[in-house]
């Protein structure tokens, strides 16, 4: 088996301190939690912000400074992963399907990659995927994929291309092909999310089977079935995702007391399957960064 990569998903938008006080918030909370979870086992640590007062998601240039700054600085080995997802969501009015509402959060494609092209991290999220959620729509245009992608590898930038369901990484594939994405190309399969493919072995085997031959994949369930999820990835073969973005329990009914404590129990599930925690060094190669 070769090494398993753990990254670790940080803070992401749905989670909340209400419900788990160890979600992280401010830049500082979110750098440690980072930093705590790299010294834990993940070689990849990816981050999200979020509004210091509100507890809101944040797609302020400056919190992501401050995050990308202080990991850096910790003298900490981890690969730095931020996210371009906020500014692709969408709900009609209700008097003009045509106009969004006022929860809608739709950004231009410059605009949602800016933190990367200035901060330059090693890994940056790219979803690939326009789907229903339960009172929005997660809407990715095709042309929007296609600048930001262009901006990100103009940047230096790895794409990890996050991918809900299986006519996702066909969509992904042809941004592969056109020349955007570069090889290896590194997928993660987001499962068990409202309307998405579902947390289950099949699906996992199912996505791999759809995957260019050359491709580095990863995978993650959310809430029950993230440790489902880091162990099936092992068995067939990918690496796997754990963090209180996903998850904010450690097990049934016990809340998690940090990001580093779902990281622990990830690797400790990996090696008793056989396998072993990837470091950053063989991280970097695997993805060849």
């Amino acid at each position: 088996m070769q090494p398993t990569i753990i990254s670790c998903a940080v803070t992401g938008s749905a989670p909340t301190p209400e419900k788990n006080p160890a979600v992280p918030v401010t830049p500082i909370e979110i750098a440690e939690s980072a930093i705590d979870a790299a010294k834990a086992g993940a070689a990849i640590v990816h981050c999200h912000v979020r509004d210091p007062i509100t507890t809101r998601p944040s797609m302020a240039m400056n919190l992501y400074q401050e995050v990308t700054e202080r990991i850096r600085g910790s003298g900490v080995d981890v690969i730095l992963n931020l996210t371009t997802g906020p500014g692709a969501r969408f709900s009609p009015s209700k008097h003009d399907a045509g106009i969004a509402s006022n929860d809608s959060q739709m950004c231009m494609p410059l605009e949602r990659v800016k933190h990367v092209i200035e901060l330059r991290p090693d890994i940056c999220s790219l979803d690939v995927v326009t789907m229903n959620r339960r009172r929005h729509v997660f809407l990715n245009h095709p042309e929007h994929l296609r600048e930001m992608s262009a901006a990100i590898q103009t940047a230096g930038v790895k794409p990890e291309l996050e991918v809900f369901d299986t006519g996702h990484i066909l969509n992904a594939i042809s941004l592969i092909e056109d020349g955007f994405i570069d090889s290896p190309p590194f997928f993660q399969f987001c499962l068990g999310i409202d309307f998405g493919a579902p947390a289950t072995v099949e699906a996992v085997a199912m996505m791999k089977s759809m995957l260019p031959r050359d491709a580095i994949w990863s995978a993650f369930g959310i809430s029950r079935f993230q440790f489902q999820m880091v162990a099936a990835a092992v068995l067939l073969g990918g690496h796997v995702r754990v963090g209180l973005e996903d998850n904010i329990y450690l097990e049934k009914g016990v809340l998690a007391s940090s990001n580093a404590a779902l990281v622990q129990k990830a690797a400790r599930i990996i090696e008793d399957l056989g396998g072993s925690v990837a470091s950053v060094a063989q991280a970097r190669d695997l993805l060849s960064l």
